[in-house]
């Protein structure tokens, strides 16, 4: 997917990619001062940078839940990192609509893990000409992403990726199946979606729980068995953030950790 993204830095570089950045746009200070700060990183480390946040949240526990501060107020956000840092930027769409409303802003759609069946949605994302990343399902094998990933292509857009984060286990967990990513790589470059994996939805608080402490562990495994990529949601502040705080990374360990996964990039090459 990368290969087709004219403003991304460090490409021949050898690395994983990053796409990182806050589980939902809360403001332009709060999306500024991470995309900067992860921009000096993928500089450090010679890594492919994405920066990611979602324009508006839909998929929600309660009807209580933040979604978003107003779709054309989040995406012109987004449309200024991209600008600023001069780098690619991304987001998740829900709905028909917002393919094309969301292309005028970003480099890459992101197609939700609950949504990638949606035939109607895929067609739309790949027809705007832009990168369409496809969250495996939590319901799905790796064997049946080859259908998604067909669909985009059907649509005449070779530029695809597959995004794994976790397989649903009982009812408020999840697991990865590391199996999964060299299958998928045959049909598609692989993101390893690390923060969302380590997700407990369906907590009976109505509020989605996480495993933050094991972010390293699933990241490091990720590289291990060679994932093209890391997707990693990052937040100053984790215990504040408007959307999945419970999982995200806090960003002042991020650097540590790309240090530690480039040398295990290094080290399988």
């Amino acid at each position: 997917m990368i290969q087709y993204l004219d403003n991304i830095h460090h490409k021949d570089s050898k690395n994983f990619f990053l796409i990182a950045g806050p589980c939902a746009i809360e403001d332009e200070t709060m999306a500024l001062q991470i995309a900067e700060h992860i921009v000096k990183l993928s500089d450090k480390y010679n890594i492919p940078y994405i920066f990611k946040g979602s324009f508006r949240k839909a998929n929600r526990s309660r009807v209580d839940s933040f979604t978003g501060i107003g779709d054309e107020k989040a995406l012109k956000i987004l449309r200024k990192v991209g600008e600023t840092f001069n780098v690619p930027t991304t987001t998740d769409i829900h709905e028909n609509a917002h393919a094309a409303l969301a292309a005028e802003y970003v480099d890459v759609l992101q197609i939700p893990a609950f949504l990638v069946r949606q035939t109607d949605l895929l067609i739309a994302a790949a027809e705007t000409g832009k990168a369409v990343s496809l969250k495996k399902g939590q319901f799905l094998s790796p064997e049946a992403m080859k259908f998604a990933v067909q669909k985009v292509k059907d649509s005449g857009n070779d530029k695809t990726a597959i995004i794994e984060r976790g397989n649903t286990f009982g009812y408020s967990d999840l697991v990865v199946d590391f199996r999964g990513i060299p299958t998928m790589r045959e049909y598609s470059p692989v993101i390893l979606d690390v923060t969302h994996s380590l997700q407990q939805p369906n907590q009976n608080s109505g509020i989605t729980g996480g495993r933050p402490e094991l972010i390293e562990t699933i990241a490091k495994a990720g590289i291990a068995v060679g994932a093209d990529g890391l997707f990693i949601e990052t937040h100053p502040d984790p215990s504040i953030a408007k959307s999945d705080g419970a999982n995200m990374l806090k960003l002042d360990l991020l650097d540590d950790l790309l240090g530690k996964l480039t040398r295990i990039r290094e080290a399988i090459l």
